[in-house]
């Protein structure tokens, strides 16, 4: 006995193709619109897999790459502040060999003290610098003035280290122990270089012949001190800075290859679901036409 083809069956199976390239189409809209190729995981398990896996990746990698600027900002805000305590130094050791030529008189001393004592209070303010809110030269107490303005000179930061994240296990040091510099002032007697200035003033405002002579020897000696360790320090700072950069240029390195691999697990060939959208919206209207002739057919086989 053989098998009658129904009007029923031959619309059904038409509706049922219908449905199936309307499906396909909605698909490959969804790729044109994504540009993705991964709508949902089960339509490629390994390569959503191997997406997740990268983004995560990614996602550490820019985490790594915000810490490195951060750092770098920092250490250059640092670095602008230690080279303008180096300049303020430096004018000090010019006004000291002009204070202790021996040709000055008690009013111009007292007038070099002054400016002495004006530097000493530009050096105080370059170590509170701040970058972000935060107070740079205070270790781990960012939110604590260094020191005060005014003649207390004592340090009211610490020496504890601030990372900076490059990678995992990897990080770096950015907080520069200023206070190895610049120590507590006279009520310290730590020969640093506020005790140093403010040794300075005192002398010239002294004036006597062995307060000159003190200028010309054990506080230019101090001095020339100080300035050495404020050198070491900037050299540190620019290590440091170094040390970021070349981090940085590494993890930028890195977030390009991650995202060129996450792009070729994940990314639409564009040009090519384009075209083939083309065809199936071509072969879907095909379909509707021959659809609906059918359809008239079966309407007409009805009616007789």
């Amino acid at each position: 006995m053989s098998n009658r083809i129904t009007s029923d069956m031959v619309i059904g199976s038409t509706l049922a193709d219908l449905n199936a390239a309307q499906s396909q189409m909605a698909r490959t809209e969804a790729e044109l619109a994504s540009g993705k190729s991964i709508i949902e995981p089960s339509d490629n398990p390994y390569g959503a897999s191997q997406a997740i896996t990268l983004q995560s990746a990614l996602d550490g990698l820019t985490s790594y790459e915000k810490s490195a600027q951060d750092g770098i900002s920092w250490m250059n805000t640092s670095s602008g502040a230690l080279a303008s305590i180096d300049s303020q130094a430096q004018r000090v050791r010019e006004l000291v060999l002009q204070g202790a030529s021996g040709t000055n008189s008690p009013s111009d001393l007292a007038d070099i003290a002054g400016a002495v004592e004006q530097l000493t209070e530009g050096v105080k303010q370059d170590a509170n610098t701040q970058y972000a809110g935060q107070y740079v030269f205070a270790g781990t107490l960012t939110n604590t003035r260094p020191y005060q303005q005014g003649a207390e000179d004592e340090y009211a930061g610490n020496a504890a280290a601030i990372s900076r994240g490059l990678g995992p296990g990897a990080s770096v040091n950015v907080a520069l122990n200023l206070s190895s510099v610049l120590g507590s002032g006279q009520g310290a007697a730590d020969g640093k270089l506020l005790d140093t200035l403010r040794t300075i003033a005192q002398n010239l405002r002294e004036g006597s012949p062995a307060a000159l002579e003190a200028l010309r020897t054990t506080d230019l000696k101090s001095l020339d001190t100080n300035l050495d360790s404020l050198t070491g320090l900037q050299a540190q700072g620019g290590a440091t800075t170094d040390q970021l950069n070349l981090a940085l240029s590494r993890i930028q390195s890195l977030q390009t290859t991650t995202t060129e691999q996450l792009s070729n697990v994940q990314d639409a060939n564009i040009a090519k679901v384009s075209i083939e959208y083309s065809n199936q919206h071509a072969a879907f209207e095909a379909a509707l036409h021959a659809g609906a002739s059918i359809v008239q057919e079966s309407l007409l086989e009805f009616l007789h």
